[in-house]
């Protein structure tokens, strides 16, 4: 068997869709050559309230008219939001209408995957009911829309191990969450609002996310004790720089991200490891931007000592190679799905098998990539990318949900034996 024909190549494909729109808060002042008092913020707030009776009245009708047709509970929303500037204005007794007005002039309308829907990750959900063929799993996707600013979105399905794959329909509704406390390092936020995981979006708000929320690796990850969670690593890009930060799921509606610590966290593309290894937190990463690294850390938040395990050493990946999202522990050692860079910046998606008890040594790689961009799937916004953040593995069978161009979002199947098969054994 060649690589190539490992995985077989499902006809579903997720695209991005800018009917998709969430709420989030809009802000504006003065360049600082012209700043004054009073403020922008206040003199809008000011005019607001100036306006006669009427005229406010028919703005609130015509805003929650056209508003509340898209998306659920808009005017808590807005009232939120008039709870976050009203410090900002100047003034202090506002009625409720004007609230609401207020805070829909801070608020804009985003569509969060207008550009973009890809990168995608995946885990299997805590109950499962789909019967002992099936399995039901949780979709994270990278999305993309104006200004390039990236945002998380989810989708949930079913897969029978083979070609039966099912991803729901996600809801027209988009709800950004509320931020509930920072405490102890973390920022807790809260869905109240989604009545489906798809309609939440975690879209940018610590001043370290400003640029984006790019990539985010789910594993389901158990710990010495037994406790399962759901754990993401992803990209925080404030525009200049880039690091690594962590989302925990607490339920379906809570979640906590907080920032990584220490020399080796301020890097793109890390992956936890789903149980300890020794003891220890582990984790890959691409701390040089060219090797494979393996992490360590005693209490999952900091992160100072690590080595490189594995670097470029087929033409597809002399540029750079990196891993596709966590390890997937087989009997026999860790799946790691990896990517190269080869020509023409060109992204491929190949793998590798670490020892079970010892990750830092390379067991076998795949000397050909296993996906790569074909001539049907070969543009995109950028072209010449096939990339995936992580796959799910059912009954030796491997679920592997892949970017295209970094434009949308596609899904192939294949087996761990026929991809073991294709390795090349290291000494």
């Amino acid at each position: 068997m060649k690589a190539a024909d490992v995985f077989t190549k499902l006809d579903i494909e997720l695209k991005p869709d800018p009917s998709r729109t969430v709420i989030r808060p809009f802000s504006f002042g003065y360049p600082a050559a012209f700043d004054r008092k009073p403020t922008r913020a206040q003199d809008v707030a000011r005019r607001v309230m100036a306006l006669d009776e009427t005229t406010r009245d028919r703005m609130l009708k015509l805003l929650l008219a056209s508003m509340q047709s898209r998306h659920r509970h808009v005017d808590g929303v807005f009232l939120r939001r008039f709870e976050e500037v009203k410090q900002d204005l100047g003034t202090d007794v506002v009625v409720e209408r004007d609230r609401l007005l207020i805070g829909a002039y801070f608020s804009q309308e985003y569509a969060f995957e207008s550009a973009a829907l890809f990168n995608p990750s995946i885990v299997t959900l805590p109950d499962q009911d789909a019967g002992d063929d099936s399995v039901r799993f949780l979709l994270s996707l990278r999305g993309v829309g104006e200004g390039h600013i990236s945002s998380v979105t989810f989708r949930t399905g079913t897969w029978d191990g083979g070609a039966g794959l099912v991803v729901d329909s996600p809801s027209e509704q988009g709800v950004p969450p509320r931020i509930d406390s920072d405490d102890d390092g973390w920022v807790k936020m809260r869905a109240d609002d989604s009545e489906d995981v798809s309609e939440t979006v975690i879209f940018p708000i610590l001043p370290s996310q400003r640029s984006g929320v790019e990539d985010l690796r789910l594993v389901r990850f158990t710990d010495h004790d037994g406790v399962e969670s759901v754990i993401g690593t992803y990209t925080a890009f404030d525009g200049s720089s880039a690091r690594c930060e962590l989302l925990r799921g607490i339920n379906e509606r809570t979640f906590e991200m907080r920032a990584l610590a220490g020399s080796l966290a301020s890097y793109k593309g890390m992956a936890l490891f789903p149980r300890r290894i020794g003891g220890r937190f582990a984790m890959l990463g691409r701390q040089d931007n060219v090797n494979v690294w393996l992490l360590y850390s005693d209490d999952l938040y900091t992160w100072d000592e690590g080595m490189r395990i594995m670097g470029p050493r087929y033409p597809w990946e002399f540029v750079q190679i990196g891993n596709c999202g966590s390890p997937i522990e087989i009997d026999e050692g860790w799946l790691v799905f990896t990517h190269g860079v080869g020509m023409v910046r060109g992204y491929c998606v190949g793998a590798c098998l670490l020892d079970k008890d010892n990750p830092a040594k390379v067991l076998a790689r795949t000397p050909s990539p296993l996906l790569f961009p074909s001539a049907e799937q070969r543009g995109g916004y950028v072209p010449n990318v096939t990339y995936s953040c992580g796959a799910l593995l059912h009954k030796r069978r491997i679920l592997l949900p892949y970017a295209i161009g970094d434009e949308y979002s596609a899904f192939a199947t294949g087996s761990v034996d026929d991809l073991l098969s294709v390795m090349e054994r290291l000494g």
